[in-house]
């Protein structure tokens, strides 16, 4: 294939010896990797605490700072998608199908069956429960994507170097780090994250869709269902990988965000209306004023608190740093054109307060079913909830195909987003990959799912993923090293030019 380079066969049979690890012991390959994900969060919980803290306050000071004006491309370069547009396929790329599958689960479960902070089931437990949940996908998930997006995004589009992980580091090791072999890792790493990652989202995607159809249509519970559901979206993402980024993703993002505001107002014009309202605001309120209290606590005199602190925050954190590679060169593609300033703002701000809206409207309605006693919605595997909740409400069987269509959009959109990402990596960084190898990426992704899905080894490549984060938060501590440099020297050039 054409500008292949090494990353992608070391990569593509990195993969490979995973999936087969998967299929053929899963069982073997959990236990392992969760033994090591749970020594990860006992022995660096304090510090993943501290690092999306200190990558939040970093992104924040960029915001304010001499670097806001510096555009990420040429001085007359314009951004290649407008502000609805950009809006749009950062939030369909980067939490998309999360969203949707945890929109009512997580809400639940806090409140109803794994409580943060309060006894399950008091008043506290459900106020709790969705500020927590804005905190695992709020302004310190998107944090971590916006330093690795913008770092990317300045050195391709204003520096010009390739786009690639490696290359953001050239201002601290020089340009042979992305032809030597700790470059190689780097992008190798990213690559493996990216698949694993995705693939796992798809097999997660695809139970949610089957579950809708199963709960709606009593279609049967199996194996075949998945794999059909996945074999249908495989070939749509791959339609939309081949029309390219200016049509595909852009097109089905903005329709998808659509959809998703007229599922938004009839659940909430339908549903508890004052009662979201409510829970939304107070949520808010106590996220905004407990977040530095959120963001560190670890809870050492208490075993149970920091039990969950580990399966949940901790999770998390890693979840988001081991998806930065592939969420932020997608951000940093459709960026170019943008200032520092822009950048961030609309990076931080816009996407978590959708994540805000989206959780407040179906996480309430959850909440309230279950507090009302209409529904035992805890006691239902997660990828059905939704569709338990939307069934108490009207319109519920109308908002719930809505709901089928708004994840497998999101499905699609995620996976061709990582197809072009893929390419990115594996061709040293080209803007635009060939077709055949996002095809080739596009049909891994698809496979891997599939396979795992099969066999049931979904948790120990999600362990895998997770165990990925650690080596990679300390490349992402030097991405914002590299950039605060080269940006640093810029700005000093320009100081000397105009004095």
């Amino acid at each position: 294939m054409k500008h292949v380079t090494s990353v992608f066969w070391y990569a593509l049979a990195g993969c490979l010896a995973l999936v087969a690890w998967g299929a053929l012991s899963p069982e073997t390959l959990e236990n392992s990797t969760t033994k090591i994900t749970a020594g990860i969060s006992n022995i660096f919980g304090w510090y993943y605490l501290w690092l999306v803290a200190a990558i939040v306050v970093f992104c924040l000071y960029l915001v304010f700072s001499k670097f806001g004006h510096i555009k990420l491309g040429s001085p007359d370069s314009k951004p290649e998608f407008s502000l609805l547009s950009w809006f749009a396929m950062l939030f369909s790329a980067g939490m998309g199908i999360g969203v949707v599958f945890w929109s009512a689960a997580e809400p639940v479960t806090y409140a109803f069956k794994s409580a943060p902070v309060a006894d399950v089931g008091t008043d506290i437990a459900i106020k709790d429960s969705l500020k927590y949940t804005f905190l695992h996908w709020g302004i310190s998930a998107w944090g971590i994507y916006a330093i690795v997006g913008l770092t990317l995004a300045y050195f391709k589009f204003h520096k010009n170097y390739p786009g690639l992980i490696s290359s953001t580091l050239i201002p601290l090791f020089g340009e042979k780090v992305m032809t030597g072999i700790f470059g190689k890792i780097i992008d190798i790493l990213a690559v493996l994250a990216t698949v694993i990652g995705v693939a796992a989202s798809l097999g997660f995607g695809s139970a949610q869709i089957s579950g809708g159809f199963q709960y709606l249509f009593h279609t049967p519970d199996a194996f075949w269902m998945q794999l059909l559901i996945l074999a249908v979206t495989t070939v749509l993402f791959m339609i939309s990988a081949w029309s390219g980024i200016g049509k595909g993703i852009k097109y089905l993002s903005n329709i998808n965000m659509g959809l998703a505001l007229t599922l938004f107002l009839l659940l909430f014009i339908t549903g508890p209306t004052l009662y979201i309202l409510n829970m939304f605001t107070n949520a808010f309120g106590s996220y905004v004023t407990d977040l530095v209290e959120m963001s560190f606590r670890s809870a050492p005199q208490n075993a149970g608190s920091r039990e969950w602190i580990n399966n949940w925050t901790l999770f998390y954190w890693a979840f988001w740093i081991s998806w930065s590679p592939f969420v932020g060169s997608f951000i940093a593609r459709i960026s170019k054109g943008r200032t520092v300033k822009e950048f961030l703002l609309g990076v931080l701000l816009v996407p978590s307060f959708v994540c805000f809206i989206f959780f407040s409207i179906f996480g309430a309605s959850a909440l309230n079913v279950e507090n009302l006693g209409l529904a035992k919605l805890s006691d239902m595997p997660i990828e059905t909830m939704t569709f338990g909740m939307l069934e108490q409400y009207p319109l519920g069987f109308v908002m719930s195909l809505l709901t089928i269509v708004v994840i497998a959009i999101f499905f699609i959109t995620s996976a061709d987003s990582a197809t072009f990402v893929l390419g990115m990596f594996t061709t040293n960084g080209l803007s635009n990959p060939a077709q055949s190898v996002k095809l080739s990426w596009g049909l891994v992704q698809a496979a891997v799912a599939a396979i795992v899905v099969y066999f049931g080894g979904t948790q120990g490549l999600q362990n895998t993923v997770i165990i990925s984060a650690l080596p990679f938060s300390f490349i992402i501590i030097l991405m914002a090293v590299s950039f605060y440099k080269s940006a640093s020297e810029e700005v000093a050039k320009e100081d000397s030019i105009e004095k």
